[in-house]
């Protein structure tokens, strides 16, 4: 597939989602109107939506249902919108740019902000509960379980614990690699499996081949993203620069140096789409968003 090719569906797809966003949440002219308005403020126009991109592009591998993509994809953005909320407090990581604009708490304040990250994950399981056509409610079950699984103790909460701890602390790299694994790559790799779970099974080889894509992946993008923390300005970012090494957290920038953390996304991308080979042209869209995903800054 060309570039163009992927270009044109990737803003279609971000549009769409963008349209099943602002469906599924609350108006703001309804009470408590400061909370949803806070709600649609913090979930809306805003972001690349990698996380629904990539349910999108697993969703190809299994001939899903766009309605049930749909849902999945929401639910995952309003899981990673409201950790965005939380993380950007004052009692976490204190930043007032997010995608661009002031952070939840400064735009409202520090308590609606709390509410905002608690309204946007209980209505994440609420939509992901809701039954699906052609999904039986048992894998239904499983996906609610896999979300679970990613945003909690175990996954991206957990990592955020494990990142507010380690602030001023030198980590190796098999500890930095557990903590993101966790923080970033959990919820990233619940996107890619909840979308191949909309559609027609896959073999527990197949699985297996997707699961490590997703980790390589989620592992690709934060180490992109520690890069571009050195390399980017705030106005490219949509948010602060150079916070990381501001607030003396340890990165893979700081760990490896800065051409060294790049060529550690290069053999992550390669292990990656190594691992998508059982799927042949399926696996074309997942292919091209590893490429979008890594060529962010080189």
């Amino acid at each position: 597939m060309s570039n163009e090719n992927f270009v044109g569906w990737m803003t279609a797809t971000q549009q769409y989602v963008e349209n099943a966003l602002e469906a599924v949440l609350p108006d703001e002219q309804r009470a408590p109107q400061q909370l949803h308005q806070a709600m649609r403020y913090s979930t809306l126009q805003g972001g690349k939506r990698v996380r629904p991109l990539l349910a999108f592009a697993a969703g190809e591998l299994v001939a899903a249902d766009a309605a049930n993509l749909a849902r999945v994809a929401c639910a995952v953005e309003m899981i990673h919108a409201y950790s965005l909320v939380h993380d950007d407090m004052p009692c976490m990581d204190d930043d007032v740019l997010r995608r661009g604009k002031p952070t939840c708490h400064v735009a409202y304040d520090e308590a609606t902000a709390l509410l905002v990250g608690d309204a946007l994950q209980t209505l994440a399981f609420e939509l992901l509960s809701r039954p699906m056509s052609d999904v039986a409610p048992q894998q239904q079950l499983a996906m609610v379980s896999t979300l679970a699984t990613a945003s909690g103790h175990a996954g991206m909460a957990g990592g955020q614990a494990i990142d507010l701890a380690s602030v001023g602390r030198s980590l190796n790299q098999t500890e930095l690699e557990f903590m993101h694994c966790m923080k970033t790559g959990a919820l990233i790799r619940a996107a890619v499996l909840l979308g191949a779970m909309c559609g027609q099974p896959l073999s527990a080889e197949q699985t297996d081949s997707l699961d490590h894509f997703a980790k390589r992946m989620g592992l690709a993008f934060q180490v992109v993203d520690d890069v571009l923390d050195v390399e980017a300005d705030t106005a490219t970012l949509g948010k602060t620069a150079g916070k990381d090494e501001a607030n003396d957290k340890p990165t893979y920038v700081s760990l490896m140096g800065l051409q060294e953390a790049k060529q550690f996304a290069r053999e992550l991308y390669n292990d990656a789409l190594a691992a998508l080979a059982p799927f042949g042209d399926k696996a074309a869209r997942l292919k091209q968003l590893a490429d979008y995903i890594v060529a962010r800054s080189f």
